[in-house]
């Protein structure tokens, strides 16, 4: 029997991992990738009565790979928030999954661990652009102003280091992240002694906003604007999270960040407006290889020839009443 984690390499995968690794602490072989990289369930050798941990990639696009390896004998806990479709029934699976615009994985698993290590789930709802939720969390904690912002930017950063093409654009691997991370019991533990981490992620944190900072909009309605980022590794970096930033800047503007990619392909971003944060999963399942949650969502390839498409379907859908 073996444990195997299988996470979504993004802040809020990482730290819904944390919150069940300091519950029960195990050794386990961990199976991720970069943020966009979903369907990993399909890259995992089970045999019975091995013991799986599946956080924060959609069912949707694992059901298939879900199914198998139920077959084959595995057990499976499953939390997530992104859409799901229909969710299979099996005496192996346990599923915690929960939609809504206000939650993410972290969030659930805190629920789950009915708070026991609540604020990893701060950084990992701040990590995923829910502010409400992550200061709601932190409300009952005692954390002082100068730890909410420490756990905002920790969230931030975590989250900046999952996007990219593939893992030679990340700062860190994120199997290489949680075992750094994995040590601590406290986001305020690991940024008091792994401070070297922590500067590395926000010193390519602000070199790569200051050069979106530059980037003018490629269209602006009212309601919505949509921004196109070169074919670079900055620009792959900081698809999500500059996104996130247009999006608190902005409340009630939705935003899409098109990075270009290699035989005129876009890497999709969508944020809804935070002021409604519905829609945005709608819209890019309307595209192959489009999926996320109702606030943020994104297409993983989009090609080129449907690139007036999908803007006249993204103003479509956010157009401002």
């Amino acid at each position: 029997m073996a444990y195997i984690d299988i996470f979504n390499g993004d802040a809020d995968g990482l730290c819904a991992l944390l919150q069940l690794h300091n519950h029960s602490p195990r050794k386990s072989s961990l199976v991720t990738g970069v943020k966009r990289d979903i369907q990993l369930l399909s890259r995992v050798e089970v045999t019975a009565g091995d013991q799986l941990t599946v956080l924060d990639i959609s069912l949707d696009k694992n059901r298939d790979a879900l199914t198998d390896v139920l077959d084959r004998g595995a057990q499976v806990f499953y939390v997530d928030h992104h859409y799901a479709g229909d969710v299979p029934e099996h005496p192996s699976l346990e599923v915690l999954i929960d939609t809504s615009a206000d939650v993410c994985t972290s969030v659930l698993v805190n629920g789950h661990l009915r708070g026991e290590f609540a604020e990893w789930a701060v950084v990992g709802a701040f990590g995923d652009n829910l502010e409400d939720t992550a200061i709601r969390l932190a409300r009952p904690l005692g954390l002082t102003q100068e730890q909410i912002e420490s756990a905002r930017e920790l969230g931030t950063y975590l989250n900046y280091n999952g996007y990219g093409a593939s893992v030679e654009d990340l700062h860190f691997r994120p199997d290489e992240l949680f075992e750094l991370l994995r040590p601590h019991r406290s986001p305020f533990g690991f940024l008091n002694e792994s401070r070297r981490v922590f500067d590395r992620l926000a010193t390519g944190y602000r070199e790569d906003m200051s050069r979106a900072a530059g980037v003018r909009p490629h269209l602006e309605r009212d309601g919505a604007a949509a921004f196109i980022l070169p074919d670079s590794a900055w620009a792959r970096r900081v698809s999500g999270v500059f996104g996130n930033q247009l999006a608190r800047q902005n409340p009630s503007r939705a935003h899409t960040i098109l990075t270009e990619c290699v035989d005129q392909i876009y890497m999709v971003s969508v944020r809804a407006p935070l002021n409604e944060m519905r829609g945005a999963d709608e819209l890019c399942r309307q595209f192959p290889t489009g999926g996320g949650r109702t606030a943020a969502a994104g297409i993983n390839a989009l090609p080129g020839e449907r690139l007036d498409e999908f803007l006249e379907a993204f103003l479509s859908t956010f157009r401002a009443e």
